[in-house]
């Protein structure tokens, strides 16, 4: 609804400049859907970028974690014995 409504109300053409190239003109309602969906896909791709390196970081830990328990078991262990 909200893209029927921006697309409607923004039919002017305009031509963007991004310093080294000239994209051609297009209706600003594209623009803006386009921005729009190019800063939703770069954010997912950041975004799971950032899930990936944590669960990497979560299994390093676990894997630390179980390494000390292990340590401390035969520790427990032999002090008993």
């Amino acid at each position: 609804m909200l893209g029927i409504l921006l697309t409607v109300n923004n039919q002017q053409l305009v031509s963007i400049d991004l310093v080294f190239i000239q994209i051609p003109q297009a209706s600003l309602a594209r623009w803006l859907i386009a921005s729009f969906l190019l800063g939703a896909l770069v954010s997912m791709i950041f975004g799971s970028l950032a899930v990936v390196a944590l669960k990497t970081r979560l299994r390093r830990a676990n894997r630390q974690l179980n390494s000390s328990n292990r340590e401390l078991d035969k520790l427990k262990t032999a002090s008993i014995a």
